[in-house]
């Protein structure tokens, strides 16, 4: 990035140029090509939030004077390595989602940072994160990670995001009480467990693993949303202690019985599309969940029934919505 000084309301303000927007153009033969063209971004180096999205920087750096920064978004670029920001220790929020890095390093120093957003990188390791004990949200989704390592030290932490990776077993994180939000859809999970200390846990998502049964969620009582679409799930169960969900997503298994839920009278969505339920008297135990507002039953062998919509609303005549449209 260039550097270069103009006159600002208050005196001298660095900025530095940066290339953004890119002109289409079209040849001889009728190939469309893109010739980029350098435009000024102004930068006030006493700033607080920098917002550098879609810039194709491919290196992090000319940050020294910045130390005012709280917020840093580096979205969307082709940066290969964390580095060159060790003095920004103000930084509360740096968000490198889609870059091309394979390393979590160089960020000791940042002992005040809150939101660190690594998703959609080529990271195959959790580490170089010891210092960071005032992490409230990490990000770390589509990735390449195997295995949950070096976050139990992260006692602040809040939300953890894991999704799209290749992580086949829930462990080492029992340490993380602070939890409310935990996301692990897309991995390679074939066992609900390890999950027991984490009481404040209210969103849990495990969509698209390789799970065959609801189990170990006996000490999760404040969890509010269970997501466990797109699993090997054949029974619903196990959910006795789970009193306070509103929101179960058991959509795509293999479940042919809707049983065990009648005492989840907090419920308000219940999402259990394409599975085998083929009975409609299987259906009526529905009728004891008053605070039901939206059901997915469609792609069900009970959903070619021409009066489809009618039963449902025959069984639950409050319902507000069938499937994604509402209820009429």
């Amino acid at each position: 990035m260039d550097t270069n000084e103009t006159d600002g309301a208050n005196g001298n303000v660095e900025t530095k140029k940066i290339e953004e927007e890119g002109t289409e153009r079209v040849d001889e033969n009728g190939v469309k090509y893109i010739i980029y063209e350098e435009n000024q971004v102004e930068i006030d180096e006493n700033a607080e939030e920098l917002d550098l999205n879609h810039q194709r920087l491919d290196k992090i750096e000319n940050f020294e004077n910045m130390l005012s920064l709280r917020s840093l978004c580096l979205r969307w670029n082709h940066i290969k390595k964390i580095e060159n920001i060790q003095m920004l220790v103000s930084l509360n929020e740096l968000d490198l989602y889609d870059n091309q890095i394979t390393k979590i390093e160089n960020l000791s120093s940042l002992v005040n940072l809150k939101v660190l957003d690594l998703s959609f990188n080529r990271i195959k390791e959790i580490e170089g994160l010891e210092q960071l004990i005032n992490l409230e949200k990490l990000y770390l989704s589509s990735n390449r990670i195997t295995k949950i390592t070096n976050v139990n030290h992260l006692l602040n932490l809040q939300m953890l995001e894991l999704g799209d990776n290749k992580i086949k077993t829930i462990e080492n994180i029992e340490c993380l009480t602070g939890l409310t939000e935990l996301y692990f859809g897309k991995n390679k999970i074939d066992k609900i467990q390890n999950l027991d200390t984490l009481v404040n846990l209210k969103i849990l998502s495990l969509q698209n693993n390789s799970l065959t049964k609801i189990e170990n969620l006996n000490e999760l009582k404040k969890l509010d949303e269970l997501y466990l679409s797109e699993n090997g799930i054949t029974v619903i169960e196990n959910l006795n202690d789970n009193i306070n969900l509103g929101t179960l997503d058991l959509s795509m298994n293999k479940i042919s019985r809707i049983e065990n839920i009648i005492h989840l009278q907090n419920l308000t969505e219940f999402w259990i599309n394409d599975n085998q339920i083929n009975d409609w008297n299987n259906v009526q135990i529905l009728e004891n969940l008053k605070k039901l507002e939206t059901i997915y039953l469609e792609h069900n062998p009970l959903s070619k029934d021409s009066a489809y919509r009618r039963k449902i609303k025959l069984i639950m005549p409050w319902i507000a919505q069938i499937d994604a449209t509402l209820a009429r």
